[in-house]
C-alpha cells in the first residue's frame, strides 16, 4: 500500500478511535486508551479492503475480561478476516487465562471442512452425473435419507461424537447406513481432529434428541445449512507438495469431495443457551463490558466454565457426526452409481471451537487449527480453487489458519433489490450449483468472496501453511 493511502486509512481508523499501524503485510490494533491489553494482529493481504468495523470488533474482544480474574492474552486473525453479525469478527483467534468467552464461538458451534478423494476420473464422473445429482438432491434436500438410530447411537453421538456413534451403530446399524463400510469409518477416526470426540453430555443436547428408549429421528442431522456452507465435487487439479500428498493419498486428477458445514440448530440452541447464561451470571452491581462479550471466570465459577465447555462439546460432537453422516451419503451414492470405490477421508477439522492450549484456551472463530504437520482445509467459492495445506505450526498466529477466503460483500447486498444480476459480473459463468433455491446461487455467488490465491499466499509467505494440493470445483450443493 502506498505510503499516502496508508497514511489516510490510519487517520481515519483513528477517528474511529482506533490505534493502527502497518507493517510487513500485518495491521497491529488496539483500542484508544485500551493501554492493558494486549495489542490484535491481523494479516491482511496488499490490496485487500481495511473495514473498520472488523477491526473495532477484533480490538474489542482483546479488552475482554471478568473481575474476578479471567484476560485475554493474544489475539490475532487471519487474511480471511471480515465483520461478524454477533460482535465477533470473522477470522479472529483467541488465547484467553482463567475465562472462556462463549460469545466468541457463538451458535454456529464445530463449523468445519471435510475433504474426501476417490479414484474416479472426470469423465466418468460426468458420465452419470445427472443420475448421481439426482439421488443427492433426494438426500440433501428432499428428505430421502435415512439417519434414523436408537436412542443408545444417539446418546452416544451427544457424549462421545464420532466414536460414540460409531461404537453403538456398528452394533445396530440403521437407516441409510447399514450399507457402510463400518471397518473403513473406524480407521478413517484417526484423520479427523481429536478423533471426533469431545466429552460431551447428554443434559446439554435438545431433549428430544435423546430419548432413553426408542427410534430418533433428527430432520436436519446429515443436512448442509445456510450461509457459506456446502457441499462440493472437486477435481484435484495439481499436486504442489508430492511428498504430503502421496503420504495422505492425493493424486492429480482424482476426485475428491468436500464438506463444510456444522451443528446446525444443536450448535444454535446451545450457543444461544450459553450466552444468556454467561450474561446471567454476571456479577450484579458491575458495569456490562462494552464489548456486549460477557466471559466466564474460571477463578470464581470453575464449575460454570467447566459446564460450557462440556456443553461446547455436545454441540461439537453433533458437528462431527453431521459432516461424516454428509460425506457417507455422498459415498454411498457414489457406489450405488460408479461401484466399488473407497473415496477415503483425507481429514476432517473444526474452525468454531474452543480447545485448551496448556494452561489457557484458544477460541478460532472462522479459523482453523494449523499446528505442524496437519492438514489445513481451505475453500475459495464455488467459482474458484480450494486448497488443501500443510500446518506450519506459527505461533505468531497461534497455529491457526483461514476457513477460506472471507466475504466481500454480504447476502443482502448480492440479493437485495436492483443488485447486480449478470452472471459473468458474479462470476457465475459455467459454475455448476445445484440448489432449489435461486437466490443461493446469487447469495454465495463468486463475486461475493475475496480472491482465494491472495489469501492463501498471505499464509504461506507468513510461515503458517504450505500448499500440499490446489482442487478446482465441478459442482456444488448449497441448501
Amino acid at each position: 500500500m502506498q505510503s499516502k493511502n496508508l497514511s489516510r486509512l490510519l487517520r481515519a481508523l483513528s477517528r474511529q478511535g482506533l490505534n493502527v499501524s502497518y507493517q510487513n503485510g500485518v495491521y497491529s490494533v488496539r483500542l484508544d486508551n485500551a493501554f492493558e491489553s494486549p495489542t490484535a494482529e491481523v494479516l491482511l493481504p496488499e490490496g485487500f479492503a481495511v473495514e473498520g468495523k472488523a477491526l473495532k470488533q477484533l480490538a474489542s474482544l482483546a479488552t475482554v475480561s471478568h473481575p474476578s480474574g479471567g484476560e485475554v492474552t493474544r489475539v490475532c486473525a487471519t487474511p480471511d478476516f471480515h465483520p461478524g453479525d454477533a460482535g465477533v469478527a470473522i477470522g479472529s483467534i483467541v488465547q484467553t487465562k482463567n475465562m472462556v468467552i462463549p460469545a466468541a464461538v457463538g451458535s454456529d458451534i464445530n463449523c468445519g471442512m471435510r475433504l474426501h478423494v476417490a479414484d474416479l476420473s472426470l469423465e466418468e464422473f460426468l458420465s452419470q452425473r445427472n443420475h448421481f445429482v439426482e439421488l443427492m438432491k433426494g438426500d440433501y434436500f428432499l428428505g430421502t435419507r435415512d439417519v434414523s438410530m436408537d436412542a443408545v447411537t444417539a446418546r452416544g453421538m451427544f457424549q462421545h461424537g464420532i466414536l460414540g456413534w460409531l461404537s453403538a451403530m456398528t452394533a445396530n446399524p440403521l437407516g441409510s447406513f447399514v450399507a457402510s463400510n463400518f471397518e473403513q469409518l473406524w480407521q478413517e477416526c484417526d484423520n479427523v481432529y481429536l478423533s471426533g470426540s469431545l466429552e460431551g453430555n447428554i443434559n446439554y443436547a435438545p431433549p428430544e434428541l435423546v430419548p432413553k428408549t426408542g427410534i430418533v429421528r433428527d430432520g436436519e442431522l446429515a443436512t448442509i445449512g445456510g450461509g457459506n456452507h456446502f457441499v462440493e465435487i472437486q477435481i484435484v487439479e495439481r499436486v504442489e507438495d508430492k511428498s504430503a500428498a502421496y503420504s495422505w493419498g492425493i493424486k492429480e486428477g482424482q476426485l475428491a469431495f468436500m464438506i463444510h458445514s456444522g451443528s446446525r440448530s444443536v450448535g444454535k440452541y446451545i450457543g444461544g443457551m450459553w450466552r444468556d447464561r454467561a450474561w446471567k451470571a454476571w456479577q450484579i452491581g458491575t458495569a456490562y463490558p462494552n464489548s456486549r462479550l460477557f466471559p466466564l471466570s474460571n477463578d470464581s465459577n470453575p464449575d460454570l466454565v467447566s459446564n460450557y465447555l462440556e456443553a461446547e462439546a455436545t454441540a461439537a460432537n453433533y458437528g462431527f457426526v453431521n459432516r461424516l453422516l454428509l460425506a457417507e451419503l455422498l459415498r454411498l451414492r457414489l457406489r450405488q452409481v460408479y461401484g466399488d470405490i473407497a473415496a477415503p477421508l483425507v481429514y476432517d477439522l473444526p474452525h468454531n471451537i474452543t480447545l485448551p492450549d496448556g494452561k489457557r484456551w484458544i477460541v478460532r472463530k472462522g479459523a482453523c487449527p494449523a499446528y505442524p504437520g496437519q492438514p489445513v482445509i481451505i475453500p475459495g467459492s464455488m467459482g474458484s480453487s480450494s486448497y488443501l495445506l500443510m500446518g506450519l505450526g506459527n505461533e505468531r498466529f497461534l497455529s491457526s489458519a483461514s476457513h477460506g477466503a472471507g466475504r466481500a460483500k454480504s447476502r443482502f447486498a448480492m440479493s437485495r433489490k436492483g443488485a447486480c444480476r449478470d452472471e459473468l459480473s458474479l462470476g457465475l459463468t459455467g459454475v455448476d450449483c445445484v440448489t432449489l433455491r435461486e437466490e443461493r446461487r446469487l447469495e454465495e455467488a463468486p463475486a461475493a468472496y475475496k480472491p482465494i490465491q491472495p489469501v492463501i499466499d498471505a499464509q504461506v509467505e507468513a510461515g503458517m501453511v504450505k500448499v500440499v494440493a490446489r482442487l478446482k470445483p465441478i459442482l456444488t450443493f448449497k441448501a
